[in-house]
């Protein structure tokens, strides 16, 4: 198949992405984005085969943009990383309903699987990277580094989840004692590399 002229990978999850906002998930479709950027379905297919493919293109996109973002940045990274996963967490959240309905559509199809569980790790890595650049040492004996990112990522989707799911949760008040717990820990870190 020949390449298609006129637009790039990186264009068509743009694309995507505006068309996703549009049309919901219930009616994104490789056509609707075809539509979307103006181009032919055929030009969709030489860059994505599936929809799903796509559809974690656009998942992989957003986590990486943010990442890129909160590591170029000099100032308190987690605190930076806290911050972007907190605009996420809503009722609403485009990016975490798009997330879980990979993870659904993950459990019949293992390349989805496989991909989503790529870009979990790297999220986990990242975070643990970036623990390393504030804290001295881990602020509990015996917890790693990598655990601890695993487990920020775990509560940061876990919170996304229940914004999803209650209108009425309580974002700014978790947000602001989630920071005191990450306050409490930094200490913690700083009194166990003293000792």
């Amino acid at each position: 198949m020949a390449k298609p002229n006129g637009v790039s990978k990186q264009e068509l999850i743009q694309y995507a992405k505006e068309c996703l906002v549009e049309k919901g998930t219930e009616k994104f479709t490789l056509r609707a984005v075809a539509d979307t950027a103006g181009v032919t379905q055929g030009t969709i297919y030489y860059h994505f085969r599936t929809k799903e493919q796509l559809l974690l293109s656009i998942v992989e996109d957003i986590c990486e943009k943010s990442w890129y973002e909160i590591s170029k940045s000099n100032t308190y990274v987690l605190k930076q990383a806290i911050a972007s996963a907190k605009s996420r967490c809503s009722y609403n959240s485009f990016f975490h309903q798009l997330f879980i309905l990979m993870t659904a559509a993950s459990f019949k199809n293992e390349k989805i699987r496989n991909q989503l569980s790529e870009i979990m790790q790297a999220e986990n890595q990242a975070l643990s990277e970036n623990l390393l650049k504030i804290w001295p040492a881990s602020p509990v004996h015996g917890v790693s580094m990598e655990a601890w990112g695993i487990m920020f990522n775990a509560m940061v989707d876990g919170l996304a989840m229940q914004a999803l799911l209650q209108k009425d949760f309580p974002v700014e008040k978790v947000y602001q004692e989630f920071e005191q717990i990450i306050e409490a820990l930094t200490n913690l870190s700083e009194k166990e590399a003293a000792e």
